[in-house]
């Protein structure tokens, strides 16, 4: 007879052995997120640190200010955003200063501190801002400069020197911008490519599903066609970033051509993704339903893998760019002279892979007209877009 005590004794040991080394691969994982986040944003940091040193000396030593409390502030908050935003950001948090520090030492001036004019002057100050047209910067910087002024730094006749402060901070941001990071150069290819190889990942997981008809894969693969589109979020974000910092950066402009590439990269590759989820849809579709499919399928779906990851080499080898070019050419000749299908999964995956081609040969450069040209007309009025 088995001893049930003994057993979940047995059980709680092998529990043990098998736990900890799962927590040990966790957090040694954990640890390596935070050093490698860390390290994306050691020169954000570093940056951040140095501006308002440099705004607060020159505030201290330069102008004769004491306390010159708001320029480092004014640095930090301006230099915390996308590079793309500073110039506006400078703006509203000088503007922001301004109308904060202005109502609050008037009414220290005249009413004092105390619970009710903290209150009052907080809103009227963010109301005064909102009044302005100030967005939501703008209108946060207005209470809590009064907020300060009202409680920390109740100085009557220190207005317009802390707005000052404030602007010269502003400029250290903005002089401390112009020194961009490398990173912001790199990051929208590798991001490009990261995009381009995550869908050629999927269409060969499709491919494997609509071959051994295994559910679970084509799942999965749906369920990745989906979520990449946070990666083109990703990447328009690191595009948008890229080329504000090659027009405003006069240290990194002679890259604009290249950032400007990948810009352009991201309407078309917004429709291919848009015809890859369809396409994998559909295969799902029809492997969830039994449905017979043309066994050239999987097939086509490799190419056009293969047609994709070419792109996504090219985006550091130039000459892979010929390369994508032939294979999907090849591929949109082959999808004009196969037979109509039976089945309407069938039709439609056909229909958006002949799409896809159009679209992915738009990423290597070819125009919608020429690309159009590559994939032949259909006799039976499948055609893509």
């Amino acid at each position: 007879m088995v001893d049930p005590v003994r057993l979940t004794l047995e059980q709680l040991r092998e529990l043990r052995d098998d736990i900890a080394p799962q927590a040990a691969r966790r957090s040694r994982a954990s640890v390596r997120r935070r050093v490698d986040r860390w390290r994306d944003r050691i020169f954000f940091i570093v940056q951040c640190a140095l501006a308002a040193g440099v705004a607060w000396a020159l505030a201290r030593y330069a102008v004769g200010h004491p306390q010159p409390f708001f320029a480092p502030v004014a640095a930090m908050v301006c230099l915390g955003f996308s590079f793309g935003q500073r110039l506006r950001r400078v703006a509203e948090v000088m503007v922001g200063v301004a109308v904060g520090v202005g109502v609050g030492d008037l009414f220290v001036t005249f009413f004092g501190t105390g619970v009710v004019q903290i209150v009052f002057v907080i809103a009227l100050a963010m109301s005064l801002a909102v009044l302005l047209g100030a967005g939501t910067l703008m209108t946060t910087q207005a209470g809590v400069q009064a907020a300060i002024v009202t409680t920390l730094l109740p100085d009557p006749g220190a207005g317009f020197s802390r707005w000052l402060d404030a602007a010269l901070g502003g400029v250290v941001a903005l002089a401390a911008a112009t020194i961009a990071p490398a990173a912001a150069i790199r990051r929208p290819r590798q991001q490009a490519s990261a995009v381009l190889n995550e869908l050629a990942a999927i269409l060969v997981e499709t491919a494997d599903g609509l071959r051994t008809g295994d559910e679970d894969a084509v799942t999965d693969a749906l369920r990745r066609a989906r979520a990449s589109e946070s990666l083109l979020d990703d990447l328009r974000s690191a595009a948008d970033e890229g080329v504000a910092v090659v027009r405003l950066s006069p240290f990194r402009r002679r890259h604009r051509g290249r950032v400007q590439e990948i810009a352009d990269l991201v309407v078309p590759l917004d429709r291919a993704i848009r015809n890859i989820r369809v396409l994998v849809r559909r295969c799902a579709v029809s492997v969830w339903r039994d449905e017979k499919m043309p066994a050239e399928y999987p097939m086509l779906l490799e190419r056009l893998a293969d047609g994709t990851r070419l792109i996504a080499e090219s985006l550091f080898e130039p000459h892979a760019d010929v390369a994508a070019h032939r294979v999907l050419g090849e591929l949109g000749r082959r999808t004009a002279v196969m037979p109509i299908p039976a089945s309407l999964s069938g039709v439609v995956v056909l229909g958006q892979i002949r799409s896809t081609v159009v679209d992915l040969l738009e990423l290597t450069g070819t125009t919608y007209d020429e690309a159009r040209q590559l994939v032949p007309l259909r006799p039976d009025g499948l055609d893509e877009k």
